[in-house]
């Protein structure tokens, strides 16, 4: 299903990563734009698709600090973001850093 709403074949697509979190733990400000990854043949990452697997009591927003967006979680809810400009995929995404 990632497939079609990506339009990125399956064999093209990094292996599924589930992350569950606890009370209290959360990833810092980051970005999934690996730089050492251009000199690899599948090339940086270019889409991350989030799916929210469940609801949430409180906290666990995906912030995008640069963009001033933070989606809330929600069972079924899914969020995609770039880690490359569109018009140069070795290029990162500035404005995608999220936490």
């Amino acid at each position: 299903r990632m497939a079609e709403v990506t339009g990125i074949h399956s064999n093209n697509q990094e292996y599924l990563q589930l992350l569950r979190y606890t009370p209290g733990q959360y990833y810092t400000e980051h970005h999934d734009y690996i730089e050492n990854d251009i000199e690899r043949p599948p090339g940086p990452r270019i889409l991350t698709f989030f799916l929210y697997l469940n609801d949430v009591e409180k906290g666990g927003q995906t912030k995008f600090n640069d963009l001033d967006i933070m989606i809330t979680p929600k069972k079924g809810r899914a969020i995609l973001w770039p880690s490359v400009l569109d018009e140069d995929p070795d290029e990162k995404e500035e404005e995608t850093n999220h936490e």
